[in-house]
């Protein structure tokens, strides 16, 4: 255990790194060369090798190897000589590396604009469980990874990126891990180079957090992602389970500008779950951006433990509200909370005035949710009733805040918006790229929105200071998307009837077409 916190390994289950070597198509060559950096005990390797060995044709499987923690070199050599032992016509051979895969394989690729370039080995095959650590930005491996002209923040994402550079041209890249560099700024570098290297062939997500490693206490959110070296991008098939069974896999083959959207400069990669509903492209009616629609959002400028000593526990002359995730329920502002966890107040000086807003309709969206929690987008309306008249209010940094230049929003547009962010449709399009718990600015400034109109015409008949019931949002969404999107989009209706054909028969066949 005290080895796995220091390596940021985890063993990988025997029914995944089965179920990930059964996603490779049947080898065409006679001989392949295979790649398992973070090989651990060996179980990913000998998976695809038992996979492989009855292949008619196949004769040889050549592996490197890397595995960095030396009390495992020990079983994972016993693990591959077990393995080659049970194989009859297919031989293979391998060479076990005890060093460190970031430092090699950066040397390896820095040495090709050298003078003296050192042999590159080129693999068809790779397959991996990397580590999942992040990577301070002065480390030696950031530094290593930067020389072989790679810039990343976590381990996992470098182990990806330099075994997709030492793949050959057509070559397979199978990984489990976390899905975090779908989206965000710091992994943009990341899927940079993804998408210009490789095209995404195969994604499965496990849809409860803690599935896939759930005796390893991993919390992350892991996909499985197959990608192919060189190739052509064509549609991606997205499968999904419940847990590391599979029992109950479902999947459907999506267009891939549902997976990578056209023009999005950020370029997020968006994951719909099959077990929930067809995935469908943005309607007509939600084309708008926040910067489109004169909505800025910014996180909650209030830092608790700088600014303490401003902090009230209740309300005084010349303070503000300060308002915390916990002062909003069910949508709605309750405050103060003498008897709160929570300050309520913030004085108002020269040294905290930057952080106050002018009084007014404010939409809040919680940066947090639990790990389990059914909604990842909680959104509540600050409704100026609610607080003194004409005070200024502030925002605890738990809290992103939707204004126009730190101003209110007019109170339909903040009403609707409100309802909009708290829908079924907004929050399953934000789950499709974010496998986070918390709720980003970058991430909200990449949803589709309706237009100010739209928005407002939300509003309408609606109480601002009582939330509808989930069923009642999500009919008034529906009836702002009208005429219905599935009726009048082919692209759509292939989608559904690829979807419903699957579900229908079963199929539970996960390897490429």
């Amino acid at each position: 255990m005290q080895n796995q916190r220091r390596y940021a390994q985890y063993m990988t289950p025997a029914p995944i790194a089965r179920f990930m070597a059964g996603l490779f198509p049947r080898p065409q060559e006679q001989e392949l060369r295979l790649l398992d950096p973070g090989a651990g005990l060996g179980s990913l390797s000998c998976a695809l090798f038992e996979r492989f060995s009855a292949e008619p044709g196949l004769r040889h499987i050549s592996l490197d190897a890397y595995e960095i923690d030396p009390a495992l070199l020990a079983p994972l050599q016993a693990n591959l000589s077990h393995c080659a032992a049970q194989a009859a016509a297919c031989h293979l051979t391998w060479q076990l590396h005890g060093s460190d895969f970031i430092h090699a394989a950066s040397e390896l690729l820095a040495s090709q604009s050298s003078l003296w370039p050192q042999p590159l080995p080129r693999y068809t095959h790779c397959i991996m469980n990397p580590p999942y650590k992040k990577l301070a930005s002065s480390s030696s491996q950031r530094v290593s990874l930067r020389r072989a002209g790679i810039e990343t923040v976590n381990l996992y994402s470098a182990f990806v990126a330099l075994a997709l550079l030492l793949l050959e041209d057509q070559g397979l890249l199978l990984a489990i891990i976390p899905r975090s560099f779908c989206n965000g700024a710091y992994y943009l570098p990341f899927r940079r180079l993804l998408l210009s290297q490789a095209a995404i062939r195969h994604i499965h997500l496990f849809e409860s957090r803690n599935s896939a490693f759930r005796n390893q206490q991993v919390l992350q959110e892991n996909i499985i992602i197959m990608l192919q070296k060189g190739a052509a991008q064509g549609p991606v098939r997205i499968s999904a389970s419940q847990d590391d069974s599979f029992s109950d896999l479902e999947q459907q083959l999506l267009p891939f500008e549902q997976v990578v959207k056209k023009n999005e400069r950020q370029l997020f990669i968006h994951i719909p779950d099959p077990r929930r509903n067809p995935a469908l492209p943005t309607p007509e009616a939600c084309r708008h951006s926040l910067d489109q629609l004169g909505i800025q959002v910014s996180t909650g400028p209030v830092v608790s433990f700088r600014l303490r000593r401003h902090l009230l526990q209740e309300p005084a002359p010349n303070s503000a509200p300060l308002l915390y995730p916990a002062h909003f329920k069910q949508s709605r502002l309750h405050w103060p909370q003498p008897q709160g966890k929570r300050p309520n107040a913030i004085a108002i000086n020269p040294e905290t005035k930057k952080h106050l807003f002018p009084g007014g309709y404010y939409v809040v969206l919680r940066r947090f949710s639990s790990k389990e929690e059914k909604r990842r987008l909680v959104a509540s309306l600050l409704d100026p009733a609610l607080l003194p008249p004409n005070c200024q209010v502030s925002f605890e940094n738990h809290l992103n805040v939707f204004h126009q230049n730190k101003k209110p929003l007019d109170k339909d547009l903040a009403l609707g918006l409100t309802l909009y962010l708290n829908s079924s449709l907004l929050d399953q399009c934000f789950r499709s790229f974010s496998g986070h718990t918390q709720v980003n600015v970058s991430d909200l400034k990449t949803l589709p929105f309706p237009s100010r109109d739209k928005l407002k015409k939300l509003a309408a008949n609606c109480d601002p200071q009582q939330k509808p019931a989930q069923e009642q949002i999500d009919q008034k969404i529906m009836e702002l998307l009208t005429p219905s999107v599935l009726d009048t989009s082919p692209c759509i209706q292939t989608t559904y009837r690829t979807t419903t054909a699957i579900r229908r028969t079963g199929q539970n066949t996960t390897a490429l077409p």
